[in-house]
């Protein structure tokens, strides 16, 4: 078996298309093809089951896979380190929770570009664990995410928290009286919140059920911004960052609700591949950037 051949492997099965991995390879489908025909023969197995589309692993496949992928990790890793000396090209894979691009991701790419002018920036949004999976699978080469403090990462991985995000419970401003409540009183009114697979809809959803109660949920949707003018319309109450609070055009019809048993807070990660070689520079870059906006916001709310 050749490194090429479970490169086009690995490839194959991240994208689950021939068509794809032969453009992520610079190749041609029939040569694709070819170098995972070859390996299979080599192996004395069937890799891939090709009645199914989008094409998937066998059981065994899926297993020679993950040892394929730490093979591509750690070949990648080599040729970073022989090439030291040379400025970073090519192409940066990172993937960010909605709210840190919201919040920091405009100057953290500013800083990159002006580090590293050389190199690629693609960047991605999506929910916290989709992306985790992402990284995992090779397909993003870190992310930025929103998660527990304590969050246990896999060994294929190595994270650091750049700092903390406190929420805030809003509603229609005058819509409730100005005191301090429970979070059983906040759950009559109902909540405006982000899809399933959001971070602070899942902590509350966990606090609530902690007490005997399900979420009731008036709506969801995408985006603080409209969230907060829902929020803002009497449709329920919302959980939002403090900084996107604070700049948003609807704060002035908002209260900020305080909650006497709910606290919400969450971790800003930085989360990547321990096999990344040369580009922990650039990531580092990144994320000294994103940890200075964060801070930068705590001041500006302490202020």
């Amino acid at each position: 078996m050749k490194l090429d051949e479970i490169e086009a492997f690995v490839a194959v099965v991240r994208s689950q298309s021939l068509s794809q991995a032969a453009d992520s390879l610079a190749l041609t489908q029939p040569a694709v093809t070819r170098r995972i025909q070859n390996f299979e023969e080599a192996l004395g197995v069937e890799l891939l089951d090709r009645n199914t589309k989008p094409l998937r692993t066998t059981p065994m496949g899926r297993a020679v896979y993950e040892q394929c992928r730490a093979i591509v990790r750690e070949v990648d890793g080599l040729r970073h380190l022989v090439t030291d000396g040379a400025p970073l090209a090519g192409v940066l894979r990172i993937g960010v929770a909605q709210t840190v691009a919201d919040v920091a991701m405009l100057k953290a790419l500013n800083a990159l570009r002006s580090a590293h002018p050389e190199l690629q920036a693609r960047v991605s949004t999506g929910w916290g664990n989709p992306l985790l999976q992402k990284v995992e699978e090779g397909e993003l080469d870190a992310v930025i995410v929103l998660l527990p403090s304590n969050r246990v990462l896999p060994e294929t991985l190595v994270g650091e928290a750049l700092g903390e995000l406190k929420l805030a419970v809003v509603a229609r401003k005058g819509s409730l009286k100005k005191c301090t409540h429970t979070l059983a009183e906040c759950q009559s009114h109902g909540w405006v919140l982000n899809p399933d697979g959001c971070g602070f809809r899942a902590g509350l959803h966990q606090a609530l059920a902690a007490q005997g109660y399900t979420l009731k949920l008036n709506l969801e949707t995408l985006g603080t911004e409209l969230q907060l003018g829902l929020v803002a319309d009497g449709v329920g109450l919302g959980l939002v960052p403090l900084p996107l609070l604070r700049v948003s055009a609807h704060a002035a019809q908002l209260d900020v609700i305080q909650v006497r048993d709910f606290k919400p807070e969450i971790a800003v990660w930085m989360v990547r591949s321990r096999a990344l070689g040369k580009m922990q520079s650039a990531l580092t870059t990144l994320a000294e950037s994103v940890e200075r906006s964060f801070k930068a916001a705590r001041l500006s709310r302490a202020a």
